[in-house]
């Protein structure tokens, strides 16, 4: 399982929603301890915001779009493509 992984994450769209959804998780908790409704539920709209910030992002190509690695031996390696020569 460890190998399936790969890459997984590790992208511009998902980095910027999990850091926006995390903004979010820290806004709603502040504003509950506060006892403040309404900060507490502009926080949760921004952990919905996160999700949709990263959906966007990754329909315009900003998100994994990587083909798998192939394993060989327990280890993967990268697939490439041949390249065509011009002469």
């Amino acid at each position: 399982m460890a190998g399936s992984s790969h890459g997984h994450g590790h992208t511009p769209a998902a980095w910027t929603g999990v850091i926006i959804s995390f903004i979010g998780f820290l806004v709603a908790g502040a504003f509950m301890v506060m006892a403040n409704v309404i900060g507490f539920w502009v926080g949760m709209v921004l952990i919905i915001g996160g999700a949709v910030v990263g959906g966007i992002m990754k329909a315009m190509g900003l998100g994994d779009h990587q083909k798998p690695l192939a394993m060989v031996g327990g280890a993967p390696i990268a697939v490439r493509e041949p390249v065509a020569v011009e002469s």
